[in-house]
C-alpha cells in the first residue's frame, strides 16, 4: 500500500458491536443437517439474510454512517453497489434523515433497485461493462460534498461486517464447539476480512477460507499470487452480489495475512445447492465433530 492506513482490529469490531446493539439483529447460527450429512461433520449456517435489508451490509453501513459528524450528515452520503450495500446505506440513511445517492448497475435485480428507492435514496444507474461506478460516485461526491460510504474497502465498514464473526464465535462457544474452518462468501472482501479478524481472537486455530463464484475468484487467485488479481471482464455469474472484479486494497492487505486460502463454485453448483462437496475432505471437515460435540446421528 502506498500510504499507511490503520487496519481494523478486534477492538474496533467490539466497538462496532456496541454501536450496533439494538440497531442490527443478532442473526441465528443454524445447524444444517443436510450439509452435516454431506461433510460427516457439524456444519452451521449464519442466517444473515434475516438481517435488516436482507444482508450483512447493514452492519458496515451503520457502523460507518453512525460515526459521521453533523456537518457530514447534513451533506449526505453516496454509495455504489449492485444491490445489497445499496439497500443497507439507503436504510441507514433513512434512519438518520440523511440524503443518500446510490450508484447501481442498470442490470441489477429490479427488486433491489426498487427497494433502494423505497428507502428514500436517489439511484443513478450505469452500465457495469462500460462505465466505472467509482468514477461516477467520485463526481457526485465532488459536486455535492457528500461522504462516500464504500461497500467494503474502509476500516469502519470492515469492522461493522466483522460483528458477524464476533457473533459466530460467541454462538459456537455457547455450543461448546471449536470450529476447524469458517467459509465466507466473498466479493470485495470486507465480510471475510472482518470475520478473519474476529473469529481467531476466540479460536486461534480456526482457518478462514473465501468462497467465490467461478470467474470471479480474484481473491483466491490474489492469495496465491501475492498481488491483487482481476476477474475476466467477460465473466458472468448468477451470484449478482459477488461480482466485484478485484479485491479491495485494504481488504486484501488483511486477507493476505489472515486467510488460509480460497475456493470457487460454479453457477450449477449454486443452483443445485451442492457446493459443500468442493470442501469435503479438503479442510479437515471430517474431524469437525470431534471438536464440536452433539453432532446429529445419521
Amino acid at each position: 500500500m502506498n500510504h499507511q492506513i490503520d487496519l481494523p482490529t478486534y477492538e474496533d469490531i467490539a466497538a462496532a458491536a456496541a454501536r450496533l446493539k439494538g440497531k442490527a439483529r443478532t442473526t441465528p447460527l443454524i445447524e444444517s443437517f443436510g450439509a452435516s450429512e454431506t461433510c460427516n461433520a457439524r456444519v452451521f449456517l449464519k442466517a444473515e439474510p434475516l438481517q435488516h435489508t436482507g444482508s450483512f451490509k447493514f452492519r458496515g453501513a451503520f457502523n460507518l454512517i453512525s460515526q459521521l459528524s453533523a456537518e457530514q450528515r447534513a451533506k449526505g452520503v453516496v454509495a455504489y453497489s449492485s444491490g445489497n450495500h445499496a439497500q443497507a446505506v439507503a436504510k441507514v440513511a433513512s434512519l438518520g434523515n440523511i440524503k443518500a445517492t446510490i450508484v447501481m448497475p442498470r442490470d441489477a435485480p429490479q427488486i433491489k433497485i426498487e427497494a433502494t428507492r423505497n428507502f428514500g435514496a436517489q439511484t443513478v444507474l450505469y452500465d457495469r461493462y462500460t462505465e466505472s461506478r467509482e468514477d461516477i460516485a467520485a463526481v457526485i461526491v465532488k459536486e455535492s460534498g457528500a461522504t462516500l460510504v464504500p461497500p467494503f474497502d474502509h476500516p469502519h465498514t470492515i469492522a461493522g461486517q466483522g460483528t458477524v464473526g464476533l457473533e459466530i464465535a460467541e454462538q459456537l462457544a455457547e455450543l461448546d464447539c471449536v470450529p476447524d474452518a469458517v467459509l465466507v462468501p466473498c466479493s470485495g472482501g470486507g465480510l471475510v476480512a472482518g470475520i478473519a479478524t474476529a473469529v481467531p481472537h476466540h479460536f486461534p486455530d480456526t482457518q478462514i477460507y473465501v468462497v467465490e463464484p467461478e470467474g470471479f475468484d480474484d481473491t483466491a487467485r490474489s492469495l496465491a499470487s501475492g498481488v491483487r488479481e482481476t476477474a475476466d471482464s467477460k465473466a458472468k455469474s448468477i451470484c449478482d452480489a459477488l461480482l466485484v472484479p478485484t479485491p479491495g486494497q485494504l481488504t486484501f492487505a488483511i486477507n493476505q495475512q489472515l486467510l488460509a486460502g480460497g475456493y470457487k463454485v460454479t453457477d450449477a453448483m449454486v443452483q443445485k445447492g451442492n457446493g459443500l462437496r468442493v470442501f469435503t475432505g479438503k479442510i479437515g471437515c471430517r474431524t469437525w465433530w470431534r471438536r464440536c460435540p452433539g453432532r446429529a446421528s445419521k
